[in-house]
C-alpha cells in the first residue's frame, strides 16, 4: 500500500535505513574493541595505542579494519572456540574471507538489544547469503517448553501460530533439544513432524543452543525449496547460530505481555490495533517491540476495515493510516505523557466552520477514537469505523448487530421475539418467547430489582428507558444484556411493550480483560521500579558513596563513590579495601559493562568472589585470572576492568596488576606519574587469559590513585588528555591527610558521561 506523496512514506524509510545503519556500526565496533583487547594482551599496548597499531595494520595489509579485527580474533579464539571448527570456504571464497563473514556475523548477533534483533542480524548477517529465507529463535523455559524468542523473515502468522511449544508436543524441535545435536532436513521433515516454513518440502536446519554450558534453547533457519545441504553450508550455519544462545532472553521481560494483550483485542467488535510509541530519551528500549510508531497488532475487525494490505502487522503506523497519521502522533504522544487515555470523535478532524457534510460524502477515517496507554512503549488504539460510508440498507443492518428485537401485545397477551433474541438467552426458536415481566425468573437474583424498575416506569408513568442485566441461561453461563423498551399507547391506555435486547457480554469481557490487563502492566511496572530501588539501595550498602573504611597498617585509605546522574541509572563500579591474614592489604576497584540491574548484580558477583579469593594468599595476577573465570561463567557473562593491588606493610612493595582498566597514578615529592604495568584483557572477554603484573616499590609519604573510568572520561575528549587532566589536578592539590585528598579530587576531576565513578586514594605512612 503506497502513500501518497507527502513525504511521510520516505521519512520512515530513511529513519528504518538510518537505524539499520546504526546497528551495522555498533555490531562493528563491538568487534574492533574485541581485537584491541586481544592487542592489548598480547602486546601489552595501552587502549589508544592499541587502536592505532590495529588501524595501521588494517593499511599496511589492505584490509578494512572490520576484516582485520575479525582476522584477529579468530586467531586468538582458536578454531575449537565454540565446539564447532571453522567452516571451509562457500564456493568461490578464500578460507580466511568466509571465517571473517561468519566472525562478523556472530559479532552482529552478540551485539544485538533483542533476541527480535538477534534473528534480523543472523538472517541479514550470513544466512541469507547461504539461500536461507527465514529463522528462528526460541528460548527453552524452565518447564522445558519452547519460546519464541525472536525470528526474522517468516510471516506474523506462522510466527504467532509457532510462538510456545509445549514439552508435550512430539516432533522434531524437542527431539533435538533434547538430544543436542544438530538436525537437518533437506527435503523437509518428513514423517518426523512439522515445521515452520512456507513448504513442507523446504529444506531446514535445526541447530541447538547452548548458554554457559546449558541448552538454553533453539535455532531454525528455513530456505524456500528442497536443497542439498553440504558439511560447509552446515558447519557455516552451525557456527553462525551458536552465539545466538547468548542473547534469547535479551528484551524478553516486557514481551510476555503482548498474548495477553493481542488476545483481549481479538475480542473486540470494534477495530482496535497496538502501537509502539517512542520513548523519551533515557527511558530504554522497547521492550520487544517494534520500533517508533510501528503497528504491531491488528485484531480481525481492524484487519477488515483496513482491507487487502499484505502482512499490515509490523508496518509503520503512517503507511496504514496516511490520512490521520500525524493527528494520531498527536493523540498517541498525549496519551504516553500524561498517563490518561485520550479520546477524538472522528479523524481527520474536520474544521470548525465546515459545514454538514452531504448525503453520500466521504465520512472520517475513525470515529470515536479511543487511546490507552499501556506503558512499556506501547499502547491500544479503538475506533469505530465511519457508518456513513456505504448504501444505506448495509449501515442500518450495522447497527442492528448485536440486537434482538421483542413486542409484546398486552391486550392479546401476545409476545413476539426476532430470531436473534433466543441465542441470547439460551432457548430454543421453537420455545415460547418469553414476556417482559417474565423474564426476571432468568435474571441473576441481583438484577431482578433493576428489570422491576423497567416495569414500573413503563406501567405506572408510561416512559421507557432500558437497564443492564446478566441473563442466567439454562445451559449454563451468564450473559450481559441491555434491555431497552418504550410503552405503546392507545390514548392513555398502555396497550403494549416494544424494544430490543442487546447482548453486551464480549465488550464486558473486554473491558474486564483490557483493565486487568492494564492493572497487571501497571503492578509489572511498579515492581520493575521498586526493583531497581531496592538493587540501587543494595547498591549503595555495598559501595557507599564516602565509607569509614578500616585503617590497614601502613596506609590511610580514603574512598569515594559518585552514583550515576540519573538515578534510574544503576552501574556497576566496586571497590574493596582488606587486610589479609598474612599481614598483607588488598586494594581492588572495577568496573562491570553497562548499567542497570545486570550490572549491578554481576558488580556484587564479582567483588564477592575476589574478596574470598584474596584469602587464598596469591598473587594478584593468579586473582585476575580467576576471577576472568568467575565473570565467564556468571549469569549474562559481564565484562569488567579490574585493578587489583597487593600492597606489603614491611617493605613497602606493591604487586598489582590491571584487566583493561585505567593506570593507577602515583604522586610523590609534588609530581604525580602514571605506572606502567602490563596490558591484561579485561575480565570476561577470553577464556584461559593470562594476567601479569608488576612490582612498584613504594616510599612513605607516597599517594596512589586507583579510580574508574567515569572519574576521567569527558565527551569528544581523547583518554590521554583526560588522563593528563587528573595528573595536573593531583599535583595541584596541598598536601593533606587522604580524606582530604579524597574530596578536593572529586571536585576537582568531573567526568561528563554520566557514568559512576569510584576513587580509591592510598597513603603509605
Amino acid at each position: 500500500m503506497a502513500l501518497p506523496e507527502t513525504g511521510l512514506s520516505s521519512a520512515v524509510a530513511d529513519l528504518t535505513a538510518e537505524v539499520a545503519a546504526l546497528h551495522a556500526d555498533r555490531a562493528r565496533r563491538s568487534l574492533l574493541d574485541l581485537a584491541c583487547g586481544v592487542l592489548m594482551g598480547q602486546l601489552s599496548l595501552s587502549p589508544a595505542e592499541a587502536a592505532d597499531h590495529l588501524l595501521r595494520l588494517a593499511v599496511s595489509t589492505g584490509l578494512s579494519a572490520a576484516d582485520l579485527a575479525a582476522d584477529i580474533v579468530n586467531a586468538a579464539v582458536g578454531p575449537d572456540a565454540g565446539r564447532d571448527p571453522v567452516p571451509g570456504p562457500a564456493p568461490g571464497a578464500a578460507p580466511a574471507a568466509e571465517a571473517r563473514r561468519i566472525r562478523r556475523g556472530t559479532t552482529a548477533v552478540l551485539a544485538s538489544d533483542t533476541a527480535e534483533a538477534a534473528a534480523s542480524a543472523l538472517l541479514e548477517g550470513g544466512l541469507r547469503r547461504l539461500g536461507a529465507e527465514s529463522v528462528y529463535l526460541w528460548r527453552r523455559t524452565e518447564t522445558d517448553c519452547l519460546e519464541l524468542a525472536g525470528q526474522a523473515g517468516a510471516s506474523p502468522l506462522e510466527a504467532a501460530h509457532w510462538r510456545w511449544v509445549p514439552p508435550e508436543t512430539d516432533g522434531p524441535l524437542h527431539r533435538a533439544l533434547t538430544v543436542g545435536l544438530p538436525a537437518w532436513f533437506p527435503d523437509g521433515p518428513g514423517a518426523e513432524g512439522r515445521l515452520p516454513g512456507p513448504r513442507a518440502e523446504a529444506a531446514r536446519g535445526l541447530i541447538p543452543l547452548d548458554r554457559a554450558g546449558r541448552s538454553a534453547g533453539l535455532a531454525l533457519v528455513v530456505w524456500p525449496a528442497a536443497r542439498a545441504l553440504d558439511p560447509q553450508v552446515r558447519a557455516t550455519v552451525a557456527a553462525l547460530c551458536r552465539p545466538a544462545g547468548q542473547v534469547l532472553d535479551r528484551g524478553a521481560a516486557d514481551a510476555a505481555a503482548a498474548p495477553r494483550l493481542t488476545a483481549v483485542l481479538a475480542e473486540l467488535v470494534l477495530p482496535a490495533m497496538l502501537v509502539s510509541v517512542a520513548l523519551p530519551a533515557g527511558e530504554g528500549e522497547a521492550h520487544g517491540f517494534g520500533p517508533a510508531h510501528t503497528v504491531d497488532y491488528l485484531n480481525p475487525a481492524a484487519a477488515r476495515v483496513l482491507g487487502p494490505v499484505p502482512a499490515p502487522a509490523g508496518r509503520p503506523l503512517a503507511q496504514l493510516f496516511p490520512a490521520v497519521y500525524e493527528e494520531l502522533l498527536g493523540l498517541l504522544a498525549r496519551a504516553n505523557a500524561t498517563g490518561a487515555p485520550q479520546y477524538a470523535p472522528a479523524l481527520p478532524t474536520a474544521p470548525a466552520s465546515a459545514a454538514p457534510p452531504k448525503a453520500g460524502a466521504a465520512g472520517p477515517v475513525m470515529a470515536e477514537v479511543r487511546v490507552l496507554p499501556l506503558g512499556g512503549g506501547r499502547t491500544a488504539v479503538m475506533w469505530r469505523a465511519d457508518d456513513r460510508r456505504g448504501p444505506p440498507v448495509t449501515r442500518a443492518l450495522a447497527r442492528l448487530d448485536q440486537l434482538a428485537v421483542f413486542e409484546e401485545d398486552l391486550v392479546a397477551g401476545t409476545t413476539v421475539w426476532s430470531s436473534h433474541a433466543y441465542p441470547v438467552f439460551g432457548l430454543h426458536p421453537e420455545d415460547p418467547a418469553v414476556p417482559l415481566r417474565a423474564l426476571g425468573a432468568r435474571l441473576h437474583p441481583e438484577d431482578t430489582a433493576r428489570l422491576e424498575g423497567l416495569l414500573g416506569s413503563l406501567t405506572d408513568r408510561h416512559e421507557g428507558g432500558q437497564v443492564l442485566v446478566r441473563v442466567v441461561r439454562p445451559g449454563g453461563g451468564v450473559r450481559r444484556v441491555r434491555v431497552a423498551a418504550e410503552p405503546v399507547l392507545t390514548g392513555s391506555a398502555l396497550t403494549g411493550i416494544v424494544g430490543v435486547f442487546q447482548d453486551v457480554s464480549s465488550q464486558h469481557h473486554t473491558e474486564v480483560a483490557l483493565t486487568a490487563t492494564y492493572d497487571q502492566l501497571s503492578a509489572a511496572q511498579t515492581e520493575a521500579e521498586l526493583r531497581d530501588h531496592l538493587v540501587l539501595r543494595l547498591q549503595h550498602a555495598i559501595v557507599p558513596e564516602a565509607p569509614a573504611l578500616e585503617t590497614p597498617p601502613g596506609l590511610r585509605v580514603a574512598a569515594r563513590y559518585r552514583p550515576a546522574a540519573a538515578e534510574y541509572r544503576v552501574g556497576g563500579d566496586w571497590y574493596d579495601v582488606q587486610s589479609l591474614p598474612d599481614g598483607k592489604v588488598l586494594v581492588t576497584v572495577g568496573d562491570i559493562a553497562g548499567h542497570g540491574i545486570g550490572s549491578a548484580t554481576a558488580m556484587i558477583a564479582l567483588r564477592g568472589a575476589l574478596h574470598g579469593l584474596a584469602f587464598t594468599g596469591n598473587s594478584p595476577g593468579r586473582l585476575m585470572e580467576w576471577l576472568n573465570e568467575v565473570a565467564l561463567r556468571t549469569p549474562g557473562q559481564p565484562t569488567a576492568t579490574a585493578l587489583c593491588a597487593l600492597f606489603d606493610p614491611a617493605d613497602r612493595s606493591l604487586y598489582w596488576s590491571g584487566a583493561g582498566h585505567p593506570p593507577v597514578l602515583l604522586l610523590r615529592g609534588g609530581r604525580a606519574r602514571f605506572l606502567d604495568g602490563a596490558y591484561n584483557i579485561l575480565l570476561g572477554a577470553l577464556p584461559g587469559a593470562g594476567y601479569g603484573e608488576t612490582y612498584t616499590e613504594l616510599r612513605s609519604g607516597d599517594t596512589l590513585l586507583l579510580y574508574t573510568d567515569g572519574f576521567i572520561e569527558r565527551r569528544h575528549v581523547g583518554l590521554d588528555e583526560s588522563l593528563e587532566a587528573l595528573r595536573g589536578a593531583a599535583e595541584r592539590l596541598p598536601p593533606g591527610p587522604a580524606e582530604e585528598l579524597a574530596d578536593r579530587l572529586m571536585a576537582a576531576v568531573l567526568g561528563d558521561t554520566d557514568d559512576d565513578t569510584s576513587l580509591v586514594v592510598v597513603r603509605v605512612t
